[in-house]
């Protein structure tokens, strides 16, 4: 079972509905029960940092995805999934994150031409070998929806880059934990594929 974490903050049923469709199992609760019993975590998200990180303590679900993911559980992020799981982030004022990975989220400064948020379909370029890229070519385009960006501190966390007035981090990968800046439930076919590559990895953990 794969347990997407409802936190009054996402696009739940088109992320449910896109790993029912490559035959995941999917809970979507609120229920930290529900996170020690899956087999991965996804935590999507469309919205405010601050707002998000109010909902995940008040629904005392913030220290379970924390303890899951140290725990070695695979967990992916989408969007604000990703942002949250930073040290911290500036969107309406300082607010502090999950701390999985050292960094920051920051807005978009932008030449005048490229308008805020970033919206549309764009291209990621591979900054390393992950298995959650399996089968998907260097330069694919992905759905993204979003004025703030990730900053991480190391290098190393970085999966993939993505050009929008300037090169960004859309996608990383540490130890267990996978996100993206970008929509794999609206990117089409690709973004399936993505989403199989996790869900094969959950499987391979058993």
């Amino acid at each position: 079972m794969i347990a997407v974490v409802d936190y009054e903050m996402g696009n739940l049923r088109s992320v449910s509905k896109a790993l029912e469709h490559i035959g995941a199992t999917v809970k979507v609760t609120s229920n930290p029960g529900d996170l020690k019993d899956a087999r991965g975590i996804v935590l999507p998200g469309v919205g405010a940092f601050r707002d998000a990180v109010s909902n995940l303590k008040k629904l005392c679900l913030w220290e379970p995805i924390v303890e899951e993911i140290r725990n070695g559980k695979p967990f992916l992020g989408i969007c604000l999934g990703l942002q949250l799981l930073f040290e911290k982030s500036y969107e309406f004022g300082e607010t502090e994150g999950l701390g999985i990975i050292k960094g920051e989220v920051v807005r978009f400064e932008l030449p005048k031409d490229y308008k805020i948020p970033h919206m549309g379909w764009n291209q990621i370029y591979k900054k390393k070998e992950s298995k959650l890229l399996e089968g998907i070519r260097e330069g694919e385009f992905f759905y993204f929806v979003h004025s703030y960006y990730v900053k991480p501190s190391s290098k190393s966390v970085v999966l993939t880059e993505t050009d929008y007035g300037i090169y960004f981090t859309s996608s990383i990968e540490f130890e267990n934990v996978f996100a993206t800046q970008f929509h794999p439930e609206k990117s089409q076919k690709v973004g399936l594929k993505l989403l199989e590559n996790f869900l094969n990895f959950c499987k391979k953990l058993d």
